[in-house]
């Protein structure tokens, strides 16, 4: 590993084991199905956690948990359940077409599959799905099977790009290969739990708590206040 690495490398070994010490180890155990992880984010694409929540149990509520009936229901009464969420005209058509994907190569509505392959083979399989980009997968990767895959969202880019770990406009893409990259797979659910939480509370996209923030001393935002663009990155 190039010089630069290394200091990269001992870089995130510190900011995970700070994010550990502020906030704790949190509990990996799978929420729901990997297929259910999935539906709901598809859903959650450019809303928040309780408005995707509300409309997956709506789906499920109104279909009676019947896949098979969402699949061949008109599209009108799916956009319909899952209105809350936003972006209905794109997202009841991607389920529908995820759903038939599943039955047409699978003959059920599962993912249980996924636990046979490789990481990144299922990283890929997953984004066949529509509107399925690196994020989902990795979320259902992740949450779902407790596979090697670092999910990215707005918060973890965030916090990303002002620790210095990434340029100041790296994409999320970029900023998962360098999570994946740097630190080994048993950290990947504890690091990315306890960056969100810190992005929400203290790393905020406005108005960042930086004085009370644990990460100042390995903080390129922190130390560099006054000479980042007035809109912070992410």
């Amino acid at each position: 590993m190039a010089a630069e690495n290394r200091e990269l490398a001992s870089r995130a070994r510190t900011i995970y084991q700070l994010f550990l010490e502020e906030y704790g180890e949190p509990e990996w155990k799978p929420s729901r199905s990997g297929f259910e992880q999935l539906i709901q984010t598809i859903l959650s694409a450019n809303t928040n956690d309780r408005n995707s929540g509300a409309a997956f149990q709506t789906l499920k509520d109104r279909f009676d948990s019947d896949w098979d009936a969402v699949r061949t229901a008109p599209l009108g009464e799916i956009k319909d359940a899952i209105r809350v969420a936003g972006m209905y005209n794109q997202k009841a058509p991607h389920i529908v077409q995820t759903l038939e994907i599943l039955f047409s190569e699978e003959g059920s509505y599962s993912l249980e599959h996924l636990r046979e392959m490789e990481p990144a083979a299922a990283q890929a399989y997953l984004q066949r799905f529509p509107g399925v980009g690196h994020k989902t997968a990795s979320i259902v990767l992740l949450f779902s099977y407790g596979m090697a895959a670092f999910p990215v969202d707005t918060h973890v880019q965030r916090v990303t790009q002002r620790l210095g770990m990434s340029g100041r406009r790296a994409s999320a893409e970029k900023i998962k290969a360098v999570w994946e990259e740097m630190l080994p797979a048993e950290t990947y659910f504890s690091l990315h739990v306890n960056m969100i939480r810190h992005g929400r509370t203290v790393c905020t996209a406005r108005t960042p708590r930086c004085a009370s923030c644990v990460m100042q001393d390995d903080c390129d935002y922190y130390a560099r206040l006054g000479e980042w663009d007035d809109a912070p990155p992410g």
